[in-house]
């Protein structure tokens, strides 16, 4: 799982929930380095959880990047943000954002997160399941 986001807090709350479900997590600090641990290769990510506010490349510009890629677009895309407005809602959904959470609702991101992983060896499913 690739894992971007901002603050060095929630980023380690992310990654700790995230590895108590069994997945390995690459951590990344704004969506331009995400974006770039994409392009490397080196990992085969089973979706991507990402802050929307961050530095760079906010969350939204990176899942742009993503359903735009032809080897990265079928990743789930977890919105994990404070933007809870209906309009960030809308903004996530017409950039194919696969789930839009609100930051440590742990109980939604674990329901998520359990959908991607439970997909992860189907590569024909290309959204997870409505939480």
């Amino acid at each position: 799982m690739l894992l971007a986001e901002d603050s060095a807090f929630f980023r380690n709350k992310v990654k700790q929930f995230i590895e108590q479900m069994g997945a390995e997590v690459v951590t990344a600090e704004d969506g331009a380095i995400a974006w770039s641990i994409l392009q490397r290769g080196e990992h085969q990510f089973v979706g991507v959880v990402t802050d929307i506010e961050m530095p760079n490349m906010n969350g939204f510009e990176l899942c742009e990047r993503i359903r735009g890629s032809a080897t990265h677009k079928h990743l789930p895309v977890v919105a994990l943000t404070s933007l809870a407005s209906d309009e960030h809602v809308r903004r996530g959904n017409q950039v194919g954002v696969s789930e839009y959470l609100i930051k440590l609702d742990r109980d939604k991101l674990v329901l998520a997160l359990t959908a991607v992983l439970s997909t992860a060896g189907n590569p024909s499913s290309q959204q997870m399941a409505s939480v």
